[in-house]
């Protein structure tokens, strides 16, 4: 009984050290894969792009919008966003219908799809995003 009970005890040691092994070599391949321009994602939500890495310090800087950087540690980068496939502008299960759109964002928007898509947010400036958040009513 005795000698069962260490068996047990020692595969379960043994498949610890070998899980840890594999999420080391991980961390340790997704880290190689840090350089200027991949697209990370923070272990507290940001979404950058890496703009410089400092190996001495442990430093990622990050640039979240344009002109917009934060500096993380290296640690705090959780993984490597893979780039999707580009969405068609033509493609008619992704087109907006602008009754669609006012259903979806509420009798208040009176901008329609154009204005609600996150392709014309990203180049906007902070004035613009203040009056667009005005006019919606947030």
């Amino acid at each position: 009984m005795t000698i069962l009970l260490l068996v047990i005890f020692a595969f379960f040691i043994f498949t610890m050290f070998r899980r840890n092994r594999k999420q080391q070599a991980q961390q340790t391949e997704m880290r190689s894969k840090f350089v200027p321009g991949v697209e990370v994602m923070t272990s507290f939500g940001l979404y950058g792009r890496i703009l410089e890495v400092d190996e001495a310090e442990n430093k990622v800087v990050l640039e979240l919008s344009p002109g917009t950087t934060a500096t993380v540690h290296r640690q705090a980068v959780s993984k490597i966003v893979e780039p999707t496939e580009p969405v068609v502008e033509g493609d008619a299960a992704t087109a907006a219908d602008p009754t669609e759109a006012e259903t979806t964002h509420g009798p208040e928007s009176s901008h329609g799809a154009a204005a609600a898509s996150p392709e014309s947010q990203l180049h906007e400036t902070p004035e613009q995003t203040l009056k667009r958040l005005e006019g919606e009513g947030k």
